[in-house]
């Protein structure tokens, strides 16, 4: 699966962007029909700790399932994300199953 990962207003360090790819390709195990997928970092300039969003789109066929977080760091918004998707695949998975 191909992983886009953009980073608004910062560069993405390669270590990231690498552990990015490794948690979202993960994914796949839990519903195999994904086409591609965005993950979009983004930094708030504000006085919060928590000023870090991680937003992950997943593109597959008939529809598109979006996760939005916001954490303290991109590693923690992108784990929650994951997380967030592994439920939404695995109900997916479960409604097709059901047809």
């Amino acid at each position: 699966m191909k992983v886009n990962v953009q980073s608004v207003n910062f560069n993405a360090d390669k270590s990231l962007i690498e552990f990015i790819e490794k948690k979202v390709n993960g994914l796949e195990k839990y519903y195999d029909k994904i086409v591609d997928s965005e993950v979009f970092l983004k930094v708030h300039q504000t006085s919060e700790k928590e000023n870090k969003n991680v937003d992950v789109k997943l593109n597959i066929p008939g529809n598109d399932l979006m996760v939005k977080k916001q954490c303290k760091t991109f590693e923690e918004g992108v784990m929650l994300a994951v997380d967030s998707l592994k439920r939404k695949l695995t109900q997916k998975k479960a409604k097709v199953r059901a047809k």
